[in-house]
């Protein structure tokens, strides 16, 4: 019960502090308003925003290069581009590289801190980096936060891209259990591809249906729903997906791929190739 009240009060004191300037500042406080102003521009996840935002924390971290929280959030938004399939103009790889490289910086200055923990462990599952160290980072912010419902959702996807089907499920309802307020959309979509490679695809296209609903702009569930749809053969509804999902960005196929597993891979890919038939 502590756990779950804790979770509840957290977003919302989270929220709190970047309206009323309450957390810790770095000791440049042109640093800190620049990282505060960030974190309330991109908290929309819009393109222009996200862009915004990063360029107020690359302003931040070039006053104070060891300010691990804008170190950590500047890298966690340069996944998002990548998740929204917006990276193009900052050119794919170099993108990459500079979302890792910050939050291993954000590591070496504060790895005592729960949310820096989280935030580079998501950076690093997403774009490739040894997976197994990227879930100890994320258990470690737990322990140190159990009542942590972001590092919760963190860990649902990295669970996820480590093939632990049943558990990433598992981490994305606790963090639902203790934010009920917070954006169920991207939980579900998780919560779905975790069905999806486990082969239950009725589960799956459930929960990715919902998730649309919620956040009809996230590109990665109208990937997941065309391959569910079309591994449960029906195209006609999978093309219509594919057709969806070419309104939001011309990449059907990512050529970064964040699960581990091969045979999680290829089910994603033909289901993909599958849905892309007779539609690009």
């Amino acid at each position: 019960m502590a756990h779950s009240i804790a979770g509840v009060i957290e977003p919302t004191l989270q929220a709190a502090e970047i309206r009323y300037s309450v957390e810790r500042p770095t000791k440049d406080l042109t640093a800190y308003d620049l990282y505060l102003r960030a974190r309330a521009v991109g908290s929309s996840y819009e393109r222009e925003h996200l862009t915004q935002a990063l360029d107020l924390l690359d302003q931040a971290i070039a006053r104070e290069p060891r300010y691990g929280p804008a170190l950590a959030v500047a890298a966690t938004h340069r996944v998002d581009l990548e998740n929204y399939d917006w990276a193009d103009h900052r050119a794919g790889e170099e993108n990459r590289r500079a979302a890792v490289d910050l939050a291993r910086e954000a590591l070496r200055v504060a790895d005592d801190d729960p949310g820096v923990l989280g935030r580079a462990a998501i950076v690093l599952a997403r774009f490739g980096e040894d997976i197994d160290a990227a879930l100890a980072l994320i258990d470690r912010a737990l322990v140190l936060n159990p009542s942590f419902a972001f590092g919760w959702y963190w860990s649902g996807w990295l669970r996820l891209f480590a093939g632990q089907a049943n558990s990433a499920i598992e981490h994305f309802e606790t963090s639902m259990r203790l934010n009920p307020g917070g954006q169920r959309g991207f939980h579900l979509s998780g919560i779905g591809c975790a069905h999806f490679i486990s082969h239950r695809f009725e589960d799956a296209l459930a929960a990715l249906r919902v998730s649309l609903e919620a956040v009809p702009s996230f590109t990665p569930t109208h990937r997941a729903l065309a391959a569910c749809y079309a591994h449960m053969g029906r195209l006609d509804e999978a093309r219509t997906t594919v057709k969806r999902l070419l309104a939001l960005t011309p990449i059907i196929v990512p050529t970064a791929n964040p699960f581990r597993d091969p045979e999680h891979v290829e089910l994603f890919v033909l289901g993909l190739r599958l849905a892309m038939d007779e539609t690009t």
